[in-house]
């Protein structure tokens, strides 16, 4: 083989090798490799410069060359592999961060049936626990729907249930109501009763008065009920029921 024509073509060959593994290098951010890189380019300088000695040393450039390509072509399946391994992790960080969210959804959401919400009935704005107001409205279309005389009961479950309750004052005036319906007097007149020394300045508060004196005129207790309709007007003048009170006064014999 001729050297001096065929190393300037060697010389041409491994210098753009080497440059071409400076760009290679930048697509690797191991320090090893980049290390190894630099290694292998002083090597084919050393060797493409004492290439005139013998055509050993072509022949040793050319080995070093494709060892050199083998090892870059390593290096990129090892990073295409750590890339495709940080990938699935990048996922599965991905996947946990979604699970965690779903997770503190749900339990705040089985949190909020147990926290007490606002409600406001007849008037009155209170704290209720969910049960609370579910079971009250669920008593109430009980009553609503006709079915008075269970009404009576769930009504006064909910009062058992519930003493301390905002709702009290308004499940009082409608069991007394369910009471009514039923001509279960002396009950429906308890309840009223309770209503007007518990919470007189409640919205119910008047009608429950003049309950208890319709209540008084079926049991033919005509006394007693006049006594309720005078302080009826007198307690509550304004009111409607007042108005009623007036009426049913002058028809009282």
């Amino acid at each position: 083989m001729n050297l001096t024509r065929s190393t300037p073509r060697w010389i041409a060959l491994a210098a753009l090798l080497a440059c071409a593994s400076t760009s290679q290098a930048a697509l690797f951010e191991d320090g090893d490799a980049r290390r190894a890189i630099i290694e292998l380019r002083q090597r084919v300088d050393q060797l493409t410069q004492g290439n005139n000695q013998n055509g050993e040393d072509t022949s040793q450039v050319r080995r070093s060359l494709l060892d050199f390509q083998s090892q870059i072509e390593s290096m990129r399946g090892e990073m295409n592999k750590l890339r495709g391994e940080n990938e699935t992790l990048r996922r599965e960080v991905a996947d946990l961060k979604r699970g965690q969210t779903d997770l503190a959804k749900g339990v705040e959401a089985r949190l909020q049936q147990f926290e007490p919400v606002s409600v406001t009935v007849d008037g009155q704005e209170f704290k209720a626990d969910p049960a609370e107001k579910r079971d009250f409205e669920a008593a109430l279309g009980v009553f609503r729907s006709g079915k008075f005389a269970d009404a009576a009961g769930v009504f006064s479950s909910f009062i058992q249930r519930y003493p301390k309750s905002g709702y009290v004052p308004s499940a009082r005036f409608w069991l007394g109501n369910a009471y009514y319906a039923t001509r279960d007097y002396k009950p429906a007149i308890d309840n009223f009763k309770l209503i007007l020394a518990q919470a007189p300045e409640h919205m119910r508060a008047p009608d429950s008065a003049l309950s208890i004196a319709n209540c008084q005129i079926e049991l033919k207790d005509t006394k007693a009920a006049r006594k309720t309709l005078e302080d009826l007007i007198n307690a509550y003048p304004q009111s409607d029921a007042a108005n009623a009170a007036k009426e049913r006064l002058s028809k009282l014999k």
